[in-house]
């Protein structure tokens, strides 16, 4: 009784009969509790027997989806990485005469190119139907060498492409070798042959992998030798202490146990076209020790969240009781409010088709002056025609900005069409700088433009690239400071093809970090004011143009923006 009286004593006072109000608010806030707390603590409790009896299940689920992702994953990584390769080879044994490749010259500018292109080449050679090498680039002196009575020469001569497992041959570092065959007239053949580093451009694909510290990722053969590093199954070349698994088209998950009889969760995958076989080896007994905690930790959580829920529950419960009559109160201004609102959005609607709709009296408005305004120039005697055509130029100039004002209305978000004209660059550069006219004489900043005698027009669309423009000038004039410079520089790209703009300013800079971002949509390195849409705009707008852009940037020395454009129509 005492407890009521003190948590709704507004209802105690305005009761006819206190002992029957405080009987059903008592009864109202006993239900409320017992069936909230019901409905609330229910589910926790159920999760909590059902998460015992299934964790089991539940745990190996969670350890064989990650190994499983994660094993499809590098599988890809590791079949794209060799696939790239014969593709490389292919192409070049394909494009190339036998008589090309067995020009040394040539021989080496492609090595080079290769090396620059993909990474990983040690060295490549040509090797005849004989099986002697004929032309040879790298590091070691292999011309002249004959491969006819090695395995690798004839699988290659039979199957058009060999990848070899991983091994030190006399050159005394760990590589593989990948061979492809081209026909020749009459019969015969020959073989391109290039030897791939086997450790780094692996270890690239395995190193960056976000594993736990007791799993080990590494690749086998299928004799079960190390093909690269590994943690705790041994050194490259040597014999796993994991045999090899079952072959499988698709990544698999298993059980297993070491040679020393450790067991091991392992996910494997069988890389195509290659002896390679991924393995991912994890163990069991540290996946489930952070699962015990991560459990623990659980238990602790739904013990203090049902505490906290029978707090929430006894207040929510008082508070709702001690305030019904509150709400009922406010019932029925909730009730104009949303009748308001409907109104409100009635008004809205008819608004925006009052905004199309007068567009029309608009348009016949502006044709009936125009031509009346005609009438009176054309008619020498019009009476009072000098008032007659200042009342109509008014007239027009008012229903030129009631049109202006219901486009923007009904068509601010609406897409342009791309019109292309002739533009001479520097022309319309200086009319984006007359916009900032004002602001770059009271801030003492001088633009000096650089532009060669007879520079050409290109034939693009100007309204975008006043935009281009406006924007980068515009985070110029932003980086320097007071008395800064802008450099504005054109010069001639491809032959005539195409023309590049250099705006460059002598302040603050970008770092490096900041660099690679400045294009995506939302980035701004302004402290105040910078939505971070600017430069992606104008980043999309140049690609849209056919064209590209580039900036280059160093703290405290200043930022330079590239615009590189087509100078012949552009087809969009």
């Amino acid at each position: 009784m005492k407890f009521l009286r003190r948590i709704i004593p507004d209802y105690w006072a305005e009761e006819g009969n206190s002992e029957e109000g405080l009987f059903r608010y008592r009864r109202l806030w006993k239900y409320s509790v017992s069936l909230t707390a019901l409905v609330s603590l229910a589910p926790l409790i159920i999760m909590t027997v059902v998460n015992y009896y299934q964790y089991q299940k539940v745990l190996r689920v969670e350890m064989i989806h990650p190994i499983s992702q994660l094993a499809s994953n590098t599988k890809r990584s590791l079949e794209s990485f060799i696939e790239e390769r014969i593709s490389a080879l292919n192409l070049i044994i394909h494009d190339k005469s036998f008589e090309d490749l067995a020009d040394q010259e040539k021989l080496i500018a492609v090595f080079g190119n290769m090396k620059n292109s993909f990474g990983g080449f040690v060295d490549l050679g040509l090797i005849n139907a004989e099986g002697y090498q004929r032309t040879y680039v790298g590091p070691y002196e292999l011309k002249g060498k004959n491969y006819r009575d090695q395995d690798w020469f004839h699988e290659v001569s039979l199957r058009g492409v060999y990848v070899s497992d991983v091994f030190m041959g006399y050159r005394n570092f760990p590589h593989f070798v990948i061979a492809v065959k081209n026909e020749r007239a009459g019969g015969s053949f020959y073989v391109l042959r290039a030897t791939i580093d086997a450790e780094t451009p692996i270890q690239k694909i395995i190193s960056p992998l976000d594993l736990r510290p007791s799993t080990d990722v590494f690749v086998i053969n299928r004799e079960g030798i190390l093909q690269t590093s590994s943690r705790f199954h041994g050194r490259i070349l040597e014999r796993s202490s994991v045999v090899a698994p079952p072959f499988s088209s698709r990544p698999e998950v298993l059980e297993g146990h070491t040679r020393e009889g450790q067991s091991y969760l392992l996910g494997y995958a069988y890389i195509e076209r290659t002896p390679f076989i991924l393995m991912i080896v994890a163990q069991p007994q540290a996946l489930m020790k952070n699962w015990l905690s991560v459990r623990r930790d659980l238990i602790w959580f739904l013990i203090g969240s049902m505490v906290l829920i029978l707090l929430v529950i006894l207040w929510g419960s008082t508070y709702m009781v001690s305030r019904l009559r509150e709400a009922d109160l406010k019932r029925a201004a909730l009730l104009h409010n949303a009748e308001y609102t409907n109104k409100m959005a009635s008004i809205g609607r008819l608004a925006a088709g009052v905004a199309h709709e007068i567009n029309n009296p608009l348009a016949i408005i502006n044709e009936k002056a125009g031509l009346v305004k005609d009438l009176a120039l054309l008619t020498e005697d019009f009476p009072q025609k000098e008032k007659i055509i200042k009342i109509i130029d008014s007239l027009l100039a008012n229903v030129e900005r009631c049109s202006t004002i219901t486009h923007r209305l009904l068509g601010f978000a609406k897409r342009m069409d791309v019109h292309l004209e002739t533009i001479n660059l520097e022309l319309l550069i200086r009319e984006v700088l007359g916009f900032l006219e004002k602001e770059a004489s009271y801030r003492d900043i001088s633009v000096d433009f650089h532009i060669p005698e007879g520079f050409p027009s290109i034939q693009s669309d100007r309204g975008q690239l006043q935009q281009v423009f406006l924007n980068i000038i515009n985070n110029a004039f932003a980086a320097v400071g007071e008395g800064g410079k802008i450099d504005i520089s054109m010069r001639e790209e491809r032959d005539g093809d195409a023309v590049a703009v250099t705006i460059k300013d002598n302040g603050h800079g970008i770092s490096e970090e900041d660099l690679k971002r400045i294009f995506e949509p939302f980035f701004t390195t302004k402290k105040e004011g910078g939505v971070g849409l600017g430069l992606s705009i104008t980043y999309g707008i140049v690609e849209k143009l056919g064209g590209r852009i580039s900036v280059e940037s160093k703290v405290g020395q200043g930022t330079g923006f590239t615009v590189i454009l087509p100078a012949q129509k552009t087809r969009f």
